[in-house]
């Protein structure tokens, strides 16, 4: 006969608790949606007791725009990191079409957190700037190679084929997703030194 289960210890020393309740935030989100997110859930997801919620947030819109704002910066980042390794005329445009093939919204979780934010972002501004700070961002990674205008042409593209990829029943392959980078960057202005920041 086995005698009771013994409780868990208590957790004396989590620094990275704050840090590992916004990462549970997002897997619930990828979960249930924002409508589905509660405390309590996440709490579960990020094996923490329930009053440390109230600890470390403000309330559930505070921990939903923590946990949105690394999501954002996360996809800023790697887009940025992707298109930093391009070097050369040749290398960008290969550069952009692995980011929409791979990178942009690399998996189905990335593909749902981004219409989640986006959600937020149609309705409530504070939600937006976080929308508009990740625009601002990948535009910035895509001055780095040509003129602000064909920067903001390719960040919709980007973003518009990265979508389609994933929910369109039958997705451009690569060869259209080659085929529309090269239209827009063939057609683009040779950048300045003024056009293009120095970094």
């Amino acid at each position: 006969m086995t005698g009771p289960v013994p409780a868990r210890a208590p957790r004396r020393s989590d620094p990275g608790r704050r840090d590992r309740i916004v990462e549970a935030c997002l897997d619930v989100i990828a979960d249930v949606g924002v409508d589905g997110t509660t405390h309590r859930r996440v709490a579960a997801a990020a094996d923490v007791p329930l009053g440390s919620m109230t600890y470390h947030f403000d309330g559930m819109d505070d921990l939903l725009r923590d946990a949105f704002a690394l999501f954002a910066d996360r996809a800023a980042d790697r887009m940025r990191r992707r298109l930093g390794d391009a070097r050369g005329d040749a290398a960008f445009p290969a550069a952009v079409v692995d980011v929409i093939l791979h990178a942009a919204l690399g998996t189905p979780r990335d593909l749902v957190l981004t219409h989640e934010l986006y959600t937020l972002a149609a309705r409530r501004p504070e939600y937006r700037t976080i929308t508009q700070t990740w625009m601002a961002r990948s535009r910035a990674a895509l001055e780095e190679h040509v003129d602000p205008t064909t920067a903001r042409m390719l960040d919709a593209l980007v973003e518009g084929l990265s979508i389609h990829r994933a929910l369109d029943p039958d997705p451009p392959d690569a060869a259209f997703v080659h085929d529309a980078v090269q239209r827009i960057v063939r057609s683009s202005p040779v950048p300045t030194a003024q056009d293009v920041p120095s970094g």
